[in-house]
């Protein structure tokens, strides 16, 4: 089993015209990781910023306001701007796990993005609604935690409503259950499922989780988790 290094995430938030807005980047398509992935600005919390504060989620605070110069040229305050939404663990099934915080935040005024042309290749503000579409026309790709993150901001009509949600809610920790059985959707299954505990897909009862049918993601919350 590969160990769990320590990561930060924040999704930069916009009113625009046609409503909320969320900055997607594009990874490069040689990367070991999420290799051309559409992802939020993040990265691994460096050893210097774990010994330079007094707990993990100031380290992770660093970690994402650093990762988001360094990927967009966009400089945000690591303090209390960014609003602490969700915390996920990779599955064991997966060859490199991070235990990854994620933040919201108003991205400031100056919102300019430039990608550094070598581990971001390329970016995009959009509703979440429309970048689910874009995965399900398989226009895009995506990792789990970033169509669920999308799935609930697709709920908010303005970032001081996301916000708003995000600030007000129990934070949901993910430690998913990967199911993977021949000629079915890849299931992910999450705490709160009735299916959790035994990684039974079958299992009658609530839901909490993701399906993953080619060109037909869902997240299904049966009341699990608050949005």
């Amino acid at each position: 089993m590969s160990d769990i290094r320590p990561a930060a995430t924040v999704v930069l938030l916009r009113d625009a015209p046609d409503g909320l807005h969320v900055l997607l980047l594009r990874r490069n398509s040689t990367l070991g990781f999420a290799a051309g992935q559409w992802v939020f600005p993040g990265g691994r919390v460096d050893d210097a910023e774990i010994a330079a504060t007094p707990d993990a989620i100031s380290a992770a605070r660093l970690a994402a306001a650093r990762e988001t110069q360094e990927e967009a040229q966009i400089s945000i305050d690591s303090s209390d701007e960014l609003v602490f939404h969700s915390h996920w663990t990779t599955p064991p099934v997966m060859p490199k796990r991070y235990a990854t915080w994620f933040f919201v935040c108003r991205a400031p005024a100056e919102d300019t993005v430039t990608v550094d042309g070598g581990e971001i290749d390329d970016h995009l503000w959009v509703r979440p609604a429309e970048a689910i579409e874009r995965l399900r026309r398989e226009e895009i790709e995506m990792l789990p935690p970033t169509f669920v993150t999308l799935t609930e901001l697709a709920a908010c009509n303005t970032v001081a409503e996301a916000l708003e949600r995000a600030a007000r809610r129990e934070v949901p920790v993910f430690e998913p259950h990967f199911v993977m059985r021949k000629g079915q959707p890849t299931v992910s299954i999450y705490t709160g499922d009735a299916g959790y505990e035994t990684s039974d897909p079958d299992m009658p009862g609530r839901r909490h989780r993701m399906v993953m049918a080619r060109g037909d993601w869902q997240y299904l919350n049966d009341g699990v988790i608050p949005w």
